[in-house]
């Protein structure tokens, strides 16, 4: 492989086609956008279905960790085909496990897989992202992770009259998955090269004591400190927004998902150009202080054009501190420990979808309203205002 950075490109083929992975996996979970509504029309009793529902990204927070020390690029390839004929099927078992106890076991099941499936494509797509495109990459990864989410909705609830029920649908997603072997199968040929080009260190499987010495880096754990504080700050945005708009009377919180989720992924197309060509510290500064108003701002709102201007800001806000820190996490890692470090953001981010419930049930039991949690938010991200600071001040970020 060309040792020149410059020489590098981005956008090679087999990056590409790892972002189609990564699409098609997420396709495969934002589907179940409305799987508490579908427990409730199988039977299932009240008092298990939120716990059925929250039981996926609790199995992905558990067992993660568990994966990440022996991914490697030698055994990614193999382990993505697996995961991805394991999620056909895990996607088809929905047809016919009806059953707490059956639920239970597909749900740790969907969520273990998902895990080996994502950690496995990023630990081997962070090797195709040249250093000096990091933000262009990360930008890529997270409008890759977005899509399915903007899409995949709103195409289900035009399929459900045509089907029996949305078990169905989540059997149909199947199709993603087979698409992705093939799309795999097509690509081994590439890869192999590509990896049999590499540096050997980025070969073999990681040792505890790389692992321990990664940990001790100071950039390394304050950044993943940041990006946790941002993950907490935006689930408290997309679990209680719409008790909020409730409580306020102010706004339609679908129109404000759409608004948001469209200047999030605008955002991170244009971050695929212009990221690397900015100082990334003083972007994600401005973003930071964006967010931290709008997180304010909102339970206050008293209009319409306040509220959706809000959505605006919120969307290109989080649209462009979720890459950047991803970016400064990249360059911040050592060459060899770049897809341990991209996939601990995975674990902060399930930690992040995991804990927030339950910090706000806390906050609400002890008589908070639902303001309260905003301006919490508000808090998490001030205090990533001071992280980076303090990672600039030290010099551990440019």
């Amino acid at each position: 492989m060309n040792t020149n950075p410059q020489a590098r490109p981005l956008l090679t083929f087999e990056f590409l086609a790892l972002c189609l992975i990564i699409i098609m996996a997420f396709c495969n979970i934002c589907v179940f956008y409305s799987f508490y509504y579908y427990l409730g029309a199988i039977g299932i009793p009240v008092v298990w279905r939120g716990f059925l529902v929250g039981l996926e990204p609790m199995a992905a927070f558990a067992l993660r960790l568990f994966v990440l020390p022996w991914l490697h690029l030698r055994n990614a390839y193999a382990i993505i085909m697996a995961s991805l004929a394991l999620l056909i099927a895990v996607s088809c078992s929905y047809l016919f496990v009806t059953s707490v106890a059956g639920l239970i076991i597909v749900r740790i099941a969907h969520g273990a897989v998902f895990v080996i499936l994502t950690s496995a494509a990023i630990a081997l797509m962070v090797n195709f992202i040249p250093a000096e495109k990091s933000g262009q990459g990360f930008s890529a990864l997270t409008v890759a992770t977005m899509i399915p989410y903007a899409i995949i909705p709103s195409l289900t609830e035009a399929l459900l009259p045509c089907v029996r029920s949305a078990a169905d649908i989540y059997a149909g997603v199947s199709v993603f998955s087979l698409a992705g072997m093939a799309l795999m199968i097509g690509m081994r040929g590439r890869i192999s090269r590509a990896i049999g080009r590499m540096d050997a260190v980025l070969m073999r499987k990681l040792t505890l004591a790389e692992i321990r010495e990664n940990f001790r880096r100071r950039a390394v754990v304050i950044l993943l400190a940041a990006i946790l504080l941002l993950y907490l700050a935006h689930a408290t945005f997309f679990y209680f927004l719409k008790n909020l708009a409730l409580q306020t009377g102010i706004g339609h919180v679908g129109a404000f998902f759409s608004i948001s989720m469209a200047m999030i992924i605008a955002v991170r197309l244009f971050g695929t150009f212009a990221f690397d060509r900015t100082n990334k510290v003083k972007l994600l500064l401005v973003a930071l202080l964006m967010l931290t108003a709008c997180l304010l701002a909102l339970p206050g709102v008293k209009t319409l054009a306040v509220y959706y201007l809000l959505a605006v800001a919120y969307g290109a806000g989080i649209g462009i501190a979720m890459p950047v820190f991803s970016a400064l996490l990249f360059n911040a890692s050592a060459p060899g420990l770049r897809s341990l470090n991209t996939n601990m953001t995975l674990f902060v981010m399930d930690a992040g979808f995991f804990l927030t419930p339950y910090l706000g049930g806390l906050l609400m039991t002890l008589g908070a309203s639902f303001s309260w949690l905003f301006y919490a938010a508000a808090f998490y991200v001030v205090m990533i205002l001071f992280l980076t600071l303090l990672l600039r001040k030290k010099g551990d970020i440019p």
